[in-house]
């Protein structure tokens, strides 16, 4: 009872190393969903509107992707960014960066897996609408992320969510280095194998609360469209 009640304590006083950690994974995890966006969704409207050999099978390897395990990407990663690496000579081994290219490798697949299937699910609906209105590529594919939007909001607060949960690939990349490159998922790792439990709990009460969230908008984000496409 006595680290339940010291670790709300922590929580609702503020704990600068508490939020410092909070403060660090927000930022690493939003700035892999933001890149993941950047490279998910344009790949996953090519493959919904576009119909070349090999189709089935990039649609396969995409889905698959999703479930992409987190340490082998957390050892690619290393392998590429270390100092024999190909990408050595950037620095960026136990850095957020790092972090954050790891995150971006593991959400890119959901989004655009999810892009995908919501793309071509509105693409069977209009098709010949826009194809009477004799839209182009580009158009069409600007017309079916507008319209789709409610459901891309879902697409990114799930890959969020896989970004805020991740430890194994982070912690490869990262090092779980004390105020650098320590993340709640890492904190709560670590904090729990040297018995700070406090710490700990109140790191987890935050990624609860999270999490909680993020459900929260997903659902409000799936009520908006259903409400706008009635």
């Amino acid at each position: 009872m006595t680290v339940d009640v010291s670790a709300l304590h922590m929580v609702l006083t503020g704990d600068p190393g508490l939020f410092a950690i909070v403060r660090l994974s927000l930022v690493v995890s939003l700035s892999a969903v933001l890149f993941a966006a950047l490279i998910g969704v344009p790949i996953g409207a090519f493959i919904a509107l576009t119909r070349f050999p090999g189709r089935e099978g990039a649609i396969v390897t995409l889905n698959a992707m999703m479930g992409l395990p987190p340490v082998v990407v957390g050892l690619a990663v290393f392998l590429a960014l270390s100092r024999s690496g190909p990408l050595g000579s950037w620095g960026l081994l136990f850095t957020p960066q790092a972090m954050v290219i790891a995150q971006t490798i593991l959400v890119a697949p959901i989004i655009a897996a999810l892009t995908r299937q919501t793309i071509e699910d509105l693409w069977v609906e209009y098709r010949d609408e826009l194809a009477a209105m004799n839209v182009g590529p580009a158009g069409r594919v600007m017309t079916l992320v507008w319209d789709a939007r409610f459901s891309l909001v879902t697409a990114l607060l799930a890959g969020f969510g896989r970004a805020a949960a991740e430890v194994g690939a982070i912690i490869i990349v990262g090092g779980n280095i004390d105020g650098f490159t320590r993340t709640m998922t890492t904190a709560i790792a670590l904090e729990t194998s040297k018995g700070d439990l406090p710490l700990a709990i109140g790191l987890g009460m935050v990624l609860i609360f999270i999490v909680i969230l993020i459900n929260a908008l997903a659902w409000g984000a799936r009520r908006a469209g259903e409400r706008y496409a009635g």
